[in-house]
């Protein structure tokens, strides 16, 4: 197959793949989300004879680069990348105090804001794109071990903030429970105080 056909057939089979991609990470208008698509398909088209024969992550890997190039100096990376599994229950970035909570996806992605951009990203290569290590290697243009290092490194930053938030959570119900306790103590006290006067 000639790099020509091999960059059309990656076209055809990826073209929504990559959309959904960009779509997931620019949370702008649709216009927005064809330019920054039609960026990563040109580039791919320049460099046709590197396509891999599997594009799929490859073509992720450009769409990173174009996503971060479409950001950069606008002040927004944060916001358009800042969805994962439950990505929906992001909309106006509420977030829920407790895995108990109506909206769990909410929950996690409290936990998710509060690690490095890196770390977001790798978890939601994984997460949205069910990449495998392999594939994350070529998105983030490392080798399979580094990659994976970098996955295990995540998801134990993820716990660790799930663990604070649950213990956060606790504490505060903790503490409301306590102060509810003490003010009930005191009122009966006050009563047997005043029954004994009576």
């Amino acid at each position: 197959m000639s790099t020509d056909d091999a960059f059309d057939a990656a076209y055809r089979e990826h073209y929504w793949a990559v959309s959904r991609f960009v779509a997931r990470r620019l949370d702008d208008q649709a216009w927005e989300v064809e330019e920054v698509v039609a960026e990563v398909f040109a580039v791919a088209w320049r460099r046709r004879a590197e396509v891999p024969e599997s594009p799929l992550p490859w073509l992720y890997g450009v769409a990173r680069h174009c996503l971060t190039n479409t950001v950069r100096g606008k002040g927004r990376y944060r916001r358009l990348l800042a969805k994962l599994g439950h990505h929906e229950a992001t909309a106006g970035g509420r977030t829920v105090a407790s895995p108990d909570a109506e909206r769990p996806g909410s929950w996690v992605l409290e936990a998710l804001s509060r690690l490095t951009e890196a770390d977001q990203e790798v978890l939601r290569l994984t997460a949205w794109e069910e990449l495998t290590v392999e594939e994350l290697s070529t998105v983030l243009g490392c080798g399979r071990s580094a990659a994976a290092m970098r996955l295990h490194r995540a998801r134990r930053r993820l716990r660790e903030q799930i663990e604070t938030l649950r213990r956060d959570d606790r504490v505060s119900v903790g503490c409301t429970s306590g102060k509810g306790d003490k003010a009930h103590s005191a009122d009966r006290a006050d009563t047997a105080h005043k029954d004994g006067h009576a």
